[in-house]
């Protein structure tokens, strides 16, 4: 659905994306991660033609995204809806009015009985039909970021541009956020980019996700690959350490994957090796409704063959600390 290869975007003298190739699928939710600054809301903007790229190729749904081909880039940016996180509503209008605006804007009629089913259907899709004719300074941050999701799926686009789309919202509230975005991307079949520096966004809805830092793009894969077993710049982002680990024996960290997660791998170590371990740290995590995890244990030095022969033969991934 979205391909770039080798973008490149400045501002002035500052070289904001460097050399970035990113391919996202049909019909996916792809999360774009990193720290302020890292060049999330840019490349954003590059992919949906708000801002232009120095050099590389963007290309939507095989159409290359060329800000000086207006005709064809409208058509394009018709394509994609977009959200924000302060969600950028109307006061003025209400509900239905702020859902109706992107029809208005490209002319077409809003009260007529197709467009009203049409406006009044997504308003019900939000979960919003009691709210239909209040105003938005009358509703809460969430129900606000609802009517933004109903405006930006007006115009029946392929693609949904998520900016920060949870920031602004309690924890409860953005997993009912992502809720609702995970369902219109089962039903409508709505490819979905999740651009975000919240963790547990990406662990519960992408699935495949890019991290970016200084405009690069570090490591790509699913969610659980990252974060489970997280390269240094990844772990530097997610503030995580194994803590204090003792100074003698051997400290091995497992990371618990698919197959490997729903396994009981550590006691039927203990009991097929009859050897004695300590567990010094460990973490698991839900992604999209699987727990994944790691485990820091510490072994004699005599013992580490066998345990690593063993993980090995278990399909269990593991390193030296």
């Amino acid at each position: 659905m979205i391909e770039l290869k080798n973008v490149k975007k400045n501002f002035d003298n500052l070289e904001v994306l460097k050399d970035i190739s990113i391919t996202i699928n049909d019909h996916e939710i792809y999360g774009i991660i990193g720290q302020s600054g890292a060049g999330k809301s840019t490349l954003l903007r590059c992919i949906n033609g708000l801002v232009d790229y120095q050099s590389g190729e963007i290309r939507v749904d095989g159409e290359l995204v060329n800000l000086k081909d207006k005709n064809k880039l409208r058509q394009m940016q018709k394509n994609m809806g977009m959200i924000f996180q302060n969600f950028n509503l109307l006061n003025r209008l209400d509900v239905y009015e702020n859902v109706a605006l992107p029809m208005k804007f490209w002319g077409i009629p809003t009260n007529t009985p197709q467009a009203r089913k049409k406006i009044e259907g997504l308003i019900e899709l939000v979960g919003l039909s009691d709210k239909i004719h209040v105003k938005p300074r009358d509703l809460s941050g969430g129900q606000k970021q609802r009517v933004a999701i109903a405006r930006a799926l007006v115009l029946d686009p392929k693609i949904l541009l998520c900016d920060e789309a949870t920031s602004a919202l309690d924890p409860a509230i953005t997993r009912e956020i992502l809720d609702l975005l995970q369902k219109i991307n089962k039903s409508m079949g709505i490819t979905i980019i999740v651009v975000t520096h919240q963790m547990e966004v990406v662990k519960q809805i992408c699935e495949r996700v890019s991290f970016l830092k200084d405009g690069k793009v570090l490591s790509e894969g699913r969610p659980e690959e990252l974060f489970v077993k997280p390269i240094k710049e990844v772990k530097q982002f997610l503030q995580e350490e194994s803590g204090h680990l003792p100074d003698d024996g051997v400290n091995i960290q497992l990371f618990f994957t698919d197959e490997s997660s729903d396994e009981p791998v550590i006691t039927m170590m203990a009991r097929k090796l009859n050897i004695d371990f300590s567990i010094c740290w460990g973490k698991l995590e839900d992604f999209r409704s699987n727990v994944f995890g790691s485990l820091v244990i510490n072994i004699k030095a005599e013992d580490q063959k066998k345990v690593t022969d063993y993980l090995d033969e278990r399909k269990v991934l593991w390193e030296v600390l």
